[in-house]
This record gives C-alpha cells, structure tokens and sequence, in this order.
C-alpha cells in the first residue's frame, strides 16, 4: 500500500473553508452569553411600561432612576460589603492553604504523596451542594451561624481541590536548578517557597484566585442556610429578597441584578490573561 499525502494547497484550502465556520460558532457562542448580560443592563434603564409594551427593545428614553435608586439605597451597600467580606477571606483562605498544600505535592518526595493528591482530586467530584446538609450541621454545632466565617471557611475548603490541582503541576514545572541555586545563596525552602516561587507561580496564583473568589461570589444555596438575618445576607441573597419585595418593579430588580454583576466581572475582565497563562501552565507541567 501507499501512502498518501496531502498537498499543503489543499491543506490551506480547508482551513479557508472552515474559518468563516468556526467563526460562525464564536458569535453564536458569544450571542448566548452576552445577549442575557445586555437584555439585563439595558432593561436596567427602562421604566416598567417600556418592558413591558416591547420586552426586548433598547432604552427610549434612558431611565437613570433605577440605578440611581438601587446605588443610594443602604441595603444594597450591606449586601455588597457581607459579598466582599466573604469572597476575600474566603479566596485568601483557599489560595493560601491550596498554594502550601501544592509545593509540598511538588516539591517534595514522600510516602503517600500520590494518594495525597489524588484525594484532593477526588474532591472535585463533591461539590458544596452534595455536603450541605453535614457542613450545616456541623456548623450549628461549632456556632457559626449567622456569621460570616461559617459562609467563607467551608467556601474555602471546597475551593482547595481545584486550587491545589491547577498550582500543583504549575510548581512543578519551575526548574530544580533554580531551587538549588537558592540553596547555595542561603535560602531556606521557606525563603524559595515565599521569595521565588510564589513570585513564579503569579499566573497559576491569579487563575486560582479568580476562580475562587467568582465561585465564593455567586454562592447561594450556604448563605442562604447559615443567615437568617438580613443584615447578614450578601448580594445573592439580596437579589433574591429585592425581587421578592419588588416583584412588580421589573426595571428596579433588573438593575439590582446588574449592579450584583459588576464586581465579580470587573474582576475576571482584569484578571483574564492571568487565567491564561495560569491554566496554560498547568497544562504543560
């Protein structure tokens, strides 16, 4: 038999005929996710009668009034603060701990090491919602209720497998020598941990972080079971109760959920090339 090779002509040629395909699929993909954002922003600057005559038309006129309103109310301010509050500990917590737990898996050679790490990846199959029950249970008897560390800690504790599993193969990878050269400058493997390392690893550092704080962001179902006061809910929460209090307002609870939005995607849009290279990196180690 011979083989058969295709000519680097008609190689171009079919990848000519896909592009406009493939492109094709992007702004499809692209329509999905960024129609539902718009549909919620715009209807944010519409009055209720606006929504409701033509619910998917643009602004005519610009209504500022929602968002004005939503922006000087107090509520939305507590809830915002409870949402950051959480998110950051709970992201400092996770990073923290998941980038220890990482250079000691790859960093160093121990017994039981693999079954270490394969049990943090075991853990990816287990999401908050599965445990829910058991973790709040435990955290009435620990009296974490109606606090905000009852919400951040195990928040942070099902963000370790993902953390430890994208930092792991990332430290990994940064070359031995570099470490020994460390070594023979005087540096501890605590200094290297703290002086080098991290510093190399801020791309796979970043992902992590967004992820984490994302994740920890748009948290429902634990909130919902830890807070009982209001004062304590965090933006979810309050979307949630806003609309069930405004029910008839559709343009208000429209730009309440928009302002919700903001942080979290103001966060991933600057963070984005770090995601990047973070996930590329873990890829390749």
């Amino acid at each position: 038999m011979t083989a058969t090779t295709v000519a680097p002509a008609e190689v171009k040629r079919a990848f000519s005929v896909m592009t406009p395909v493939r492109y094709l699929f992007a702004l499809l993909i692209v329509g999905v996710t960024v129609a539902p954002l718009l549909f919620v922003i715009l209807g944010g600057f519409r009055t209720n009668a606006q929504i409701n005559t033509d619910p998917a038309g643009l602004p005519s006129p610009w209504v500022f009034s929602n968002y004005a309103n939503i922006l000087a109310s107090e509520s939305f301010w507590r809830f915002l603060g409870n949402s950051a509050l959480i998110s950051v500990s709970s992201t400092v917590i996770a990073v923290g701990l998941g980038s220890m737990a990482a250079f000691a898996l790859s960093r160093y050679r121990f017994r039981g090491r693999e079954a270490f790490y394969s049990m943090f990846t075991v853990g990816l199959l287990f999401p908050l919602g599965v445990a829910i029950l058991p973790v709040y249970l435990l955290l009435r008897q620990l009296h974490l209720l109606e606090s905000w560390v009852g919400v951040a800690l195990p928040q942070a504790a099902f963000a370790l497998p993902v953390t430890i599993i994208i930092l792991r193969p990332f430290m990994a990878a940064i070359p031995t020598e570099i470490e020994d050269a460390a070594v023979v400058d005087g540096a501890t493997r605590l200094g290297f941990f703290w002086r080098i390392l991290l510093p190399l690893s801020r791309p796979a550092l970043v992902t992590v972080s967004v992820l984490a704080f994302i994740t920890s962001w748009n948290g429902y179902l634990l909130p919902l079971l830890v807070f009982n006061n209001p004062a304590n809910f965090t933006l979810p929460l309050g979307v949630a109760t806003f609309q069930s209090q405004y029910s008839q307002d559709t343009a208000s609870i429209l730009a309440f959920t928009a302002l919700s939005i903001v942080p979290a995607l103001l966060f991933f849009i600057f963070a984005e090339r770090h995601i990047v290279g973070g996930l590329t990196g873990s890829v390749k180690g």
